[in-house]
């Protein structure tokens, strides 16, 4: 899978929130060995990114 391009073009929110949130999901993905990482050919970031759009993992900002 490649990042999810057309899905960055209809964000409306904040694109520096959810690029973060990508960052940080990518890395927990990581540090677990997630197997989903395997299944996407290593592109950790891309499947962190597609899961954040499809809102199948959710973000909050922590005050």
């Amino acid at each position: 899978m490649i990042f999810p391009l057309e899905q960055l073009v209809k964000f409306t929110d904040n694109i520096y929130e959810i690029t973060v949130a990508a960052n940080r999901r990518a890395y927990q993905m990581s540090m677990v060995k997630d197997p989903l990482i395997e299944e996407n050919h290593d592109r950790v970031v891309s499947l962190a990114a597609k899961q954040l759009f499809k809102q199948e993992v959710t973000y909050r900002i922590a005050e």
